[in-house]
C-alpha cells in the first residue's frame, strides 16, 4: 500500500468525440476518491451517472480498495449518491451560508 496512487478519468463521449460527462478520482492506498462526476443536463436521468459510478467502483475493486468516498453539497446530487448506496459520514453546517457540505461513503 505504500505510495500507491493512481489518477482515474472516465469520460461519456459522443460519436464526435464531444464530453457530455465524466468522473475524476484517484485510488489512494485502500480507497478510490470522487473529485468530480458531472453529466450533462440534457442526458442526466438516463442513468449515466450511476454508470460512472459503477465503471470507478469496479476499478476500485480490482485495485483492491476497502471503500469510495465522496463529497457533495446539499443543492447538489445528495439523493443521487444515497440512491447509489453511499452513506453520510460527516456534515459542515453554513457553508456559503445558506448549505450543508456531505461527505460521504460507500464500502466496497
Amino acid at each position: 500500500m505504500k505510495d500507491r496512487y493512481e489518477d482515474i478519468g472516465l469520460f461519456i463521449k459522443d460519436d464526435n468525440g464531444i464530453v457530455h460527462g465524466g468522473l475524476i478520482g484517484s485510488i489512494c492506498w485502500n480507497w478510490l476518491e470522487i473529485y468530480n462526476l458531472y453529466v450533462d443536463e440534457d442526458i442526466r436521468k438516463l442513468g449515466f451517472g450511476t454508470k460512472l459510478l459503477i465503471t470507478a467502483e469496479n476499478i476500485a475493486l480490482d485495485k483492491k480498495c476497502d471503500f469510495v468516498k465522496l463529497d457533495t453539497l446539499s443543492f447538489q446530487a445528495l439523493d443521487f449518491y444515497v440512491k447509489n448506496g453511499y452513506t453520510v459520514f460527516g456534515t459542515l453546517e453554513n457553508v456559503g451560508r445558506d448549505h450543508k457540505h456531505y461527505y460521504l461513503k460507500k464500502d466496497l
